[in-house]
């Protein structure tokens, strides 16, 4: 096996490991048992567990922050702009589900060492992407005024970020129906309008 394939298997069998146990949970030794080689040979690739760490959440969050950066800046009507948002976040998140639940896991990691600088910058570059969606959508009157942005904010960053933690999709119901279902509970709620026909 080349030197690239060892390096991403590392990261793979690392990923895994650390969504499981948590960052302060994991040792090089245990990284390096589980993926099926010895801790000295695991320098080689990556000089301490946070170099690993870093690799993994930073490649999310950079697929991350490009998606959301690119929904942004589209021309489209404040609904459509936040249901985009959604469905890309989703994606992401989806594809990378062992990278987000380390990140969503341990945010306050991050914030204790210089060297995780580039995972705060990419995590505020997501935050005023949706920031500048929501924004735009209260300007635009697509969305009321009337409740904290923030607050609104947090709830479906939580009911997007965390839903690789028990979503598995089905024949029947895929990632897109799950990014339908919580654009549209998030901008319609749940009950129907008085005189509203059942479906």
């Amino acid at each position: 096996m080349g030197y690239p394939d060892r390096r991403q298997e590392i990261l793979d069998g690392a990923a895994r490991l650390l969504a499981q146990r948590g960052i302060t949970g994991c040792t090089v030794r245990g990284i390096a048992e589980d993926v099926g080689i010895l801790a000295g040979s695991l320098y080689y690739h990556f000089d301490s567990k946070d170099a690993i760490v870093e690799e993994i959440v930073a490649g999310y969050l950079t697929q991350l922050a490009d998606r959301c950066a690119e929904v942004a800046t589209t021309r489209t009507d404040g609904r459509t702009r936040l249901q985009a948002l959604v469905a890309a976040s989703l994606e992401v998140c989806h594809a990378n589900a062992d990278a987000s639940d380390i990140y969503q896991a341990n945010r306050g990691y991050f914030t204790r060492d210089e060297r995780f600088a580039k995972i705060r910058l990419l995590a505020a570059q997501v935050q005023q992407s949706w920031n500048d969606v929501i924004e735009a959508g209260i300007r635009e009157g697509a969305f009321r005024g009337d409740i904290d942005k923030r607050v609104f904010h947090r709830y479906l960053r939580d009911a997007v970020f965390l839903s690789s933690r028990w979503f598995t999709p089905t024949a029947q119901y895929l990632l897109p129906d799950l990014a339908a279902d919580t654009a549209r509970i998030f901008l319609d709620g749940f009950t129907r309008a008085p005189g509203e026909p059942a479906p």
